[in-house]
């Protein structure tokens, strides 16, 4: 990773100048992280009781019908 930084006049580090193929690797791998945590916590909501699954056509239909699905 080729990484250069942006000083302050006191030659403190205050800033990171990446390229963009970098930084568009390194929000693709954030991205990632937060869908896995979100299917995590949906996941230990399921096991705990606290939401439940339900099928397709259901879900579809009560959209369509303006109920709201989570809080």
């Amino acid at each position: 990773m080729d990484t250069r930084y942006l000083v302050n006049e006191s030659g403190e580090r205050v800033g990171v100048l990446l390229g963009i193929e970098e930084y568009e690797r390194l929000i693709e791998e954030l991205e990632e992280l937060a869908d896995a945590r979100v299917a995590e916590e949906a996941r230990r909501e399921l096991a705990s009781g606290e939401d439940e699954v339900i099928p397709f056509d259901q879900a579809v239909r009560e959209i369509r019908e303006g109920k709201v699905l989570h809080d």
